[in-house]
């Protein structure tokens, strides 16, 4: 179950974090994959350690995009999966954020994943493969403390869907879901309990850890590999029926 013998999958972000864990994994279902990043030492001693091949990726430039999948299928010969899973995290209001601020959440979690759809839609229809995009349950109800994180997640949301509608219109063959985490203990979510500390100025990040683990009714934190093998799944063939779907994996926070 859940194998990926024989595809070729290239994964954004995935020098560490979600990103990372889902390359670990995609290796052991039998997938030779290959991950972009801009944080080249770690990337390359994780590709290193996993055997797998990394590339510098920008995802806000369309030239990077180009560059790190040409490289992937002159060294693999096909492309099977994109997971385009590159994001970063604001933890501003409305208010708070600047313009320059916004404009660099929207590169990241928007265009990077328009332009990685772009680059990698060619190889994809040639072999009938799969994206998944890393989205939120940012991206499914509303958030008093992320509103801008939320508007990016819920727009890979609803792109997810509107390009698995699009492909399969075509004809393409080529399949479209997201996924979408609660909170996952990673650097990322290291980052928002310190976002939100200060907003409530505090310093004390202890609490809303707890705070955010109370607001998970399975009575924890997300770790990386909760949510690497829900991104496997979606790669995988076991999902082949799926598209347009977004698979939640969030110890419930949002069935409240």
């Amino acid at each position: 179950m859940n194998r990926l013998d024989g595809k070729v999958a290239f994964l954004s972000g995935a020098a560490r974090g979600i990103g990372g864990a889902t390359a670990r994994l995609m290796v052991k279902a039998g997938a030779r994959v290959a991950i972009g990043d801009v944080l080249d030492e770690v990337g390359r001693k994780l590709a290193k350690e996993i055997d797998c091949f990394y590339v510098h990726l920008d995802v806000t430039d369309e030239a990077s995009w180009a560059e790190a999948l040409d490289a992937t299928v002159k060294k693999y010969g096909k492309l099977d999966v994109l997971v385009n899973n590159a994001g970063i995290f604001n933890g501003k209001g409305v208010e708070e954020a600047t313009i320059a601020e916004w404009h660099r959440l929207v590169a990241v979690n928007l265009t990077g994943v328009v332009l990685g759809t772009r680059a990698a839609l060619p190889y994809l229809k040639k072999s009938k493969g799969s994206i998944v995009n890393t989205a939120s349950i940012a991206g499914l109800v509303g958030s008093q403390l992320d509103p801008l994180y939320s508007l990016t997640k819920g727009g890979v949301t609803t792109f997810t869907k509107s390009t698995a509608l699009e492909f399969g219109r075509k004809g393409y063959g080529v399949r479209v879901n997201s996924i979408h985490p609660g909170v996952i203990d990673t650097d990322m979510g290291q980052q928002t309990f310190t976002m939100r500390a200060k907003a409530q100025g505090t310093n004390d990040t202890e609490a809303t850890r707890r705070l955010s683990t109370t607001m998970h009714p399975i009575g924890r934190l997300g770790v990386a590999d909760d949510i690497a093998k829900g991104i496997v799944f979606l790669a995988s063939d076991d999902s082949s029926f799926m598209t347009g779907a977004g698979l939640v994996v969030d110890g419930g926070y949002t069935a409240q």
